[in-house]
């Protein structure tokens, strides 16, 4: 999915909104910042596996906040229905 999709699509910003919305069962695919703290992401990464939602990596923070229109970071975003 590309940042082109990322910026349309509905979503949820922020690990405690992407887990929230992943475990309301809301999430389609969750994209973790690859320079998140470890702790954060985690946990989310775990539950993805847990609900077999697609992850995707390869976005800096700052990447993924601008591509959600936002002026900081973000450390997970999730695509949801």
């Amino acid at each position: 999915m590309s940042l082109e999709t990322l910026k349309k699509a509905k979503k949820v910003i922020g690990a405690k909104q992407t887990t929230r919305a992943i475990e309301k069962g809301m999430a389609l695919r969750v994209y973790l910042a690859t320079d998140a703290d470890h702790r954060i992401v985690q946990p989310i990464r775990t539950l993805c596996a847990q609900k077999g939602l697609p992850v995707e990596e390869g976005l800096t923070m700052d990447e993924l906040g601008r591509a959600c229109g936002i002026e900081v970071g973000a450390a997970a975003v999730a695509i949801v229905s």
